[in-house]
């Protein structure tokens, strides 16, 4: 087929005149045949890959990689509508494109935008590493139709998910280097070449005689160079783009297990986050302001340690029950371990208490007392345990989790009381990796529940970003309304 007849096709198919409105959308793209995947300038409807970077502050950043394929923003849709309890931000790689001086418009019929040159990659990078590391950069705002950067660029936040869409994001092996799992959205390339005319007539103003030329001069011998040979560099291969929700939705299952999943976690299989939603975010944000009121502090705090202590319950044995329902019918559920017990580290610990009694009614609970001695030392000072603790699960109670010292001395006392160490499920509200890592190293068959992994500790083996000292002693005075229970 000669380029004068496609074009006559595809302007039937189009219904299009340049004189006119935009078009609508097509519902039905026009296919001219079939083929493997060809690529288009810019496509913002393509193939790509998803990748997870290393942690930032609060759980994993996520870096997404997407280049073409005819269905790639109907997948990044699909993804982002389905994150939106997330941070998520979209950076195009077709905003790098480097800029054209006025000699190089008046041939820009002769310039190959396929060509891994025809983009900035050095920015890109030096912008994508300020993502990573938390740092808000300045995206260029490249136009189209001059080829030029328009001032002021686009503003972009670090946020949990960064999406990083273009046509060469696999060739360059550094771009490659930012991710850890690269995911390739397949179609048919005359699917692909239909939208692209539609793109570039309607959106772009160009005529389809230089669209057809500059795809059979540029486009597809790009693709065969440069884009096609880089697919082996996916982790995964998705077939018909956005129309495969099954493969969407095991990705954003991926995505959302990466992100409740801290550097830490990897090493430690017994240390468990629950899973970070803006309302947790949101409360966080709240217990960690210094302007926060004493009142609301001890609200969220509640709140948060109620969430810990659920989670926590939920790493308890159960065994499977059938029940009758009213109604007649049965019911196949789980009974947990009844023979349970709770056991806080005065004095911020009782400030569990309330959220542990509310969920579990009537449970015993006891208490330690250890004091510090110096950085490193712990002395006992006072302890009230259940005479049959040896026999129970038990849920030690301490909302920072910093040094790990005398968190190791409560764990040890516990021990020697005949606890059995898996039947130990430490609750934190914030823990530091320096605590994490000398409780499970000691400790290996306990398990941590806590809602944040924070920085690290300074010098004064504070939790950083942490509470503060304000906070944590508001903590430990908080009042509990029911007598200890032995």
């Amino acid at each position: 087929m000669d380029s004068d007849t496609l074009a006559e096709q595809i302007k039937e198919h189009f219904k299009y005149d340049a004189s006119e409105a935009p078009a609508p959308p097509l519902k039905q793209p026009f296919v001219i045949g079939k083929n493997i995947v060809s690529p288009t300038e810019n496509d913002t409807q393509n193939n790509g890959f998803i990748c997870f970077s290393a942690p930032c502050l609060l759980t994993y950043d996520m870096l997404c990689c997407w280049w073409h394929c005819i269905w790639k923003n109907n997948c990044l849709h699909m993804i982002i509508a389905q994150l939106h309890d997330q941070r998520v931000v979209l950076v195009n790689q077709d905003s790098f494109y480097c800029p054209l001086s006025d000699g190089k418009l008046e041939k820009v019929l002769e310039i190959n935008f396929d060509h891994p040159d025809a983009f900035n990659t050095e920015l890109l990078l030096a912008c994508m590493d300020k993502l990573k590391n938390g740092q808000a950069v300045s995206i260029p705002n490249y136009d189209f139709k001059t080829h030029k950067n328009i001032e002021p660029g686009r503003k972009i936040n670090a946020s949990d998910v960064i999406i990083l869409e273009g046509i060469l994001v696999l060739h360059d092996p550094r771009v490659r280097d930012l991710m850890n799992m690269k995911i390739f959205v397949d179609t048919d390339c005359d699917v692909r070449l239909a939208r692209r005319i539609q793109r570039d007539t309607v959106e772009r103003g160009r005529d389809i005689d230089n669209v057809l030329d500059q795809y059979d001069k540029f486009v597809k011998p790009s693709f065969e160079e440069y884009i096609l040979p880089s697919k082996k560099y996916a982790d995964i291969i998705i077939p018909r783009g956005g129309d495969n929700d099954i493969a969407v939705d095991l990705i954003v299952q991926h995505i959302r297990t990466k992100l409740g999943q801290h550097d830490i976690c990897k090493i430690y299989p017994n240390v468990f986050i629950i899973r970070l939603t803006f309302q947790i975010r949101g409360m966080h944000t709240l217990i960690r302001d210094v302007k926060t009121t004493k009142h609301d502090f001890v609200f969220y705090a509640d709140r948060l340690i109620r969430l810990v202590v659920e989670h926590g319950l939920g790493h308890l044995p159960f065994t499977e029950k059938q029940i009758t329902t009213p109604t007649g019918s049965v019911y196949s559920g789980v009974v947990f371990c009844r023979r349970l017990c709770g056991v806080s580290i005065i004095r911020s610990g009782e400030s569990m208490e309330n959220a542990l009694r509310a969920c579990c009614k009537g449970i015993k609970i006891g208490k330690i007392l250890i004091h510090g001695e110096g950085n490193d030392g712990r002395q006992l000072i006072y302890e009230n345990l259940p005479d049959d603790i040896a026999s129970r699960h038990v849920l030690l109670l301490d909302p920072v989790l910093a040094s790990g010292n005398s968190a190791v001395k409560a764990i040890s006392l516990l021990l020697s009381k005949g606890v059995a160490e898996s039947n130990i499920i430490f609750l934190n509200l914030i823990a530091a990796p320096e605590g994490i890592h000398a409780v499970c190293k000691k400790f290996p068959t306990l398990k941590i529940v806590t809602s944040e992994i924070d920085m690290s500790l300074n010098k004064d083996l504070r939790v950083i970003p942490g509470m503060g000292s304000l906070e944590i002693d508001t903590l430990a005075q908080i009042k509990q309304p029911f007598p200890f229970e032995q």
